[in-house]
């Protein structure tokens, strides 16, 4: 049985490019410290790529990781939550909640010096990126902390900044309720 949060593949390639737009917005903060550092682009690349269909999902699977792992070059929080951005959207490939968790720490990077109008103001330019059709698939993923078996289970993406962001991107979405 697979999760709700997989979404079907169809819409996985619909949000990954939501995702990779989310994440490259803070790639900059990433690449100021550890411009030497790849992992976290590609990552961003490849979710784009696996978008427009030009790679496929198995292939995706086997590296998902990768680009998360750049977050060990980063020093700051800020460049740290840029490089798990670009992770979750690579992830985007395997499981479509991912999408979410990309929004998410891209919020929480660029939330450092005032925290709540930063991520408020994300959250909007990410709203406002949403073409109809990742808006109806992300809609179908089911409520943070409702499902376990997925990033919107138990984990990191359900406390603070992280959670609070994705319950507004979700309340914002009139996101569906598991069935």
């Amino acid at each position: 049985m697979t999760t709700p949060q997989a979404l079907s593949e169809a819409d996985r390639r619909i949000v990954a490019s939501w995702a990779a737009e989310c994440a490259e917005r803070v790639l900059p903060l990433f690449e100021a410290e550890a411009d030497a550092d790849d992992r976290a682009r590609d990552g961003i690349d490849r979710a784009r790529a696996f978008g427009r269909g030009e790679l496929d999902t198995a292939g995706q699977i086997r590296i998902r990781f990768v680009a998360g792992r750049a977050a060990g070059s980063a020093r700051t929080p800020a460049a740290v939550a840029a490089a798990r951005a670009a992770g979750q959207a690579a992830g985007v490939a395997h499981m479509g909640a991912h999408a979410l968790g990309a929004a998410a720490y891209a919020a929480k990077a660029l939330a450092v010096g005032d925290p709540e109008s930063a991520r408020r103001e994300e959250v909007q330019w990410q709203l406002q990126r949403l073409t109809p059709e990742a808006r109806d698939a992300l809609a179908r993923l089911p409520l943070l902390g409702t499902d376990s078996a997925g990033p919107l289970g138990p984990g990191l993406l359900t406390t603070g900044v992280l959670a609070t962001t994705i319950r507004e991107i979700q309340a914002a979405l009139g996101a569906s309720r598991p069935s």
